[in-house]
């Protein structure tokens, strides 16, 4: 198996667990460090809708509270539609952890159909630098 099938296969998993009772949109994402450790996530809604969190958001806090570390490659997943792209919010979270080059893997239900940079998807992101 290659990194990048046992990373959509970690997205997948947790595309599971999703808990979306309202929109019925299950979202899957996972993320690999420089040193090979894999975090998933999956989005959640609650009655208060929007106020739920992205998959992209539940990953990066799992990634967070385990210590970090460079991320190296993402993928994410949703089961009712292929090639799903991070919200604008998420590119924005993303970003603030991840380098320009970084890749980015979009999927459908079998793996891995396309993959960008986070540079790519978000050209023109605010940037942390500019807060100093």
């Amino acid at each position: 198996m290659s990194a990048t099938s046992e990373l959509f296969d970690a997205a997948r998993a947790v595309m599971e667990k999703a808990y979306v009772p309202y929109s019925k949109f299950p979202v899957g994402a996972a993320l690999r460090t420089s040193d090979g450790q894999i975090f998933a996530g999956a989005n959640m809604e609650v009655a208060s809708y929007p106020e739920g969190w992205c998959a992209e958001t539940t990953m990066l806090g799992h990634w967070h509270m385990a210590g970090g570390g460079p991320i190296d490659e993402i993928a994410v997943v949703a089961e009712r539609m292929d090639e799903i792209t991070p919200c604008g919010g998420c590119r924005q979270r993303l970003a603030e952890f991840t380098r320009p080059d970084t890749r980015l893997h979009l999927c459908d239900q079998n793996g891995v159909t396309k993959t960008v940079t986070m540079g790519e998807i978000l050209p023109l992101g605010f940037r942390a630098d500019l807060l100093k």
